[in-house]
């Protein structure tokens, strides 16, 4: 493996929101000079090897995916992290490399490095057919961190990316990698276990703490997952009157009464964008229904403003500011006018349906502007009364200079993964960069806990997680997560692979 050590001591993620101070950042790449099975199990030697100098050392490290997150969660201040985004490597899977008695299809799977982004895998899956379950609102992440952080998307029979994971092949210390599955659904065979020198390790509870670990239970190196048949997404926005149609089918996901283009089909997605200072022109209600592929179909068009019918508001919302707070209202609603574009009508008066892969839908994300991103999960059927309760606050405490999104997801089945309730709504709140925006987040942290609702926050935006607030959030999973922590590094292991963060949340 190549290893470049750069001499970078600080480090900005994407969004530009924190710098941390670092000893090294270090750029990997795969050998040119090997086949593809040759040069992978060679970046398992090399990352061994660095884990050996980090204990030898004293030196905390981490991988770094493609710096989405808002949090500190993917950095080590006064470590080495590691740049592992040319590490891209893809695997087909034949059937020598399954168990006998594995029913599902080998043509669905597919190994990837860890560095490899959502947008590559897309790329890659397309000519043969296939295509991933779920994705995030863009597919600029690494595979490593989309699912380390719980990108979840809004598919809310299926769940958030995490579910499509089968298997990890994880470097847990210097003389040490396992290839994990759950021991109640294994997939592959010894055959490829042994090409790829791994111990195997069947373990449900194990895995499900490690799927969700945000670089803390060693260097995640290989992830097996399961795609689909290729399909295209019907996709409409449009401004619904926010009325009990809607609360209800915010609230139960039952659409048999809602106004959507489709209203006796249950959505493949489905969210409810609210502008604060436009209510009675009602929401901005984003519906997507899963379609057979066909490659004729006309390409999804974003508008003036460079805005897709899959982004959301990171895009744009940037944009604005609260400076003057009296001028916040008409900044929200010129942004959001001229970058959020419903769906044209037809003679009939109804929308018309944009259609697109869903790398084509949900692509890479070009953000304008700094801007500050929080998002919590809660029970979906307390979705009106959150909405509410945001709505009386914005006039209470705000004004917000942003939106409040709502999207539904199904349950992930990650000890430690922010979707934990049957069906999540997730609430985001992406508003401008600034103290006042910070402290309107600290204040509905607390509205939401003095109205007893119960919620998480999503690990890779804005929060304000403590032991307590872990605590009342996960409870016994909490104390599962490091459980399984312990057994699966030795002390050594574990020292390197903490840093602030989860010292601070009390996950070390």
């Amino acid at each position: 493996m190549k290893i470049i050590k750069t001499g970078q001591t600080t480090w900005t993620n994407r969004h530009e929101t924190f710098t941390e101070d670092i000893n090294d950042l270090y750029e990997l790449g795969n050998e040119l000079n090997q086949d593809a099975l040759e040069t992978y199990n060679d970046a398992t030697q090399g990352f061994m090897k660095l884990i050996a100098d980090a204990i030898l050392s004293n030196t905390p490290i981490r991988s770094l995916g493609a710096g989405w997150s808002w949090t500190k969660i993917a950095t080590v201040k006064n470590g080495v992290m590691l740049d592992t985004k040319p590490l891209n490597s893809r695997f087909n899977i034949t059937a020598a490399s399954l168990r006998p008695d594995y029913s599902g299809d080998a043509a669905n799977l597919l190994f990837v490095q860890s560095g490899i982004s959502i947008q590559e895998i897309d790329d890659f899956l397309l000519p043969k057919g296939k295509a991933l379950k779920t994705h995030g609102a863009s597919n600029g992440q690494t595979i490593a961190g989309a699912i380390a952080t719980v990108v979840h998307g809004s598919v809310f029979d299926f769940g958030a990316m995490p579910e499509f994971v089968t298997g990890l092949h994880i470097i847990v210390g210097p003389n040490r990698h396992i290839y994990l599955e759950r021991a109640s659904a294994p997939v592959v065979s010894e055959t490829f276990v042994g090409r790829i020198g791994a111990e195997h390790v069947l373990d449900d509870e194990l895995f499900n703490a490690a799927l969700v670990s945000f670089g803390s239970f060693g260097i995640i190196h290989g992830v097996m997952i399961q795609a689909e048949d290729s399909y295209l997404l019907e996709t409409y926005m449009q401004r619904l009157p926010y009325d009990s149609s809607l609360k209800n089918a915010m609230a139960t996901l039952d659409f048999s009464n809602a106004q959507l283009p489709h209203a006796a089909e249950r959505p493949y997605h489905f969210s409810v964008l609210l502008n604060p200072y436009d209510m009675d022109k009602g929401a901005y209600v984003t519906t997507m229904y899963k379609r057979p592929y066909s490659n004729s179909y006309p390409k999804p068009k974003t508008n003036d403003s460079g805005i897709g019918p899959g982004d959301d508001a990171p895009t744009f919302i940037g944009l604005v500011t609260d400076s003057i707070p009296a001028i916040v209202p008409q900044m929200v609603n010129k942004v959001l006018g001229a970058s959020l574009t419903p769906s044209e009508l037809d003679a009939q008066g109804k929308p018309i349906a944009q259609f697109g892969t869903i790398g084509e839908i949900f692509t890479n994300t070009t953000l304008r502007g700094k801007l500050l991103s929080a998002a919590v999960g809660f029970p979906a059927d307390m979705v009106n009364k959150v909405a509410d309760l945001m709505l009386q606050a914005n006039k209470d405490i705000g004004p917000f200079a942003g939106l409040f999104s709502f999207r539904f997801v199904k349950q992930t089945s990650a000890t430690m993964g922010f979707t934990r309730f049957p069906y999540t709504c997730v609430m985001e709140l992406d508003g401008a960069y600034s103290p006042k925006a910070f402290d309107y987040y600290s204040k509905t942290w607390k509205l939401l806990e003095d109205n007893n609702i119960p919620f998480t926050f999503h690990w890779g935006k804005f929060s304000e997680l403590n032991p307590q607030r872990i605590k009342n959030m996960y409870g016994a999973d909490a104390d599962a997560w490091i459980t399984a922590r312990k057994g699966l590094l030795d002390k050594d292991a574990i020292k390197v692979f903490t840093n602030p963060t989860i010292e601070e949340w009390g996950l070390s």
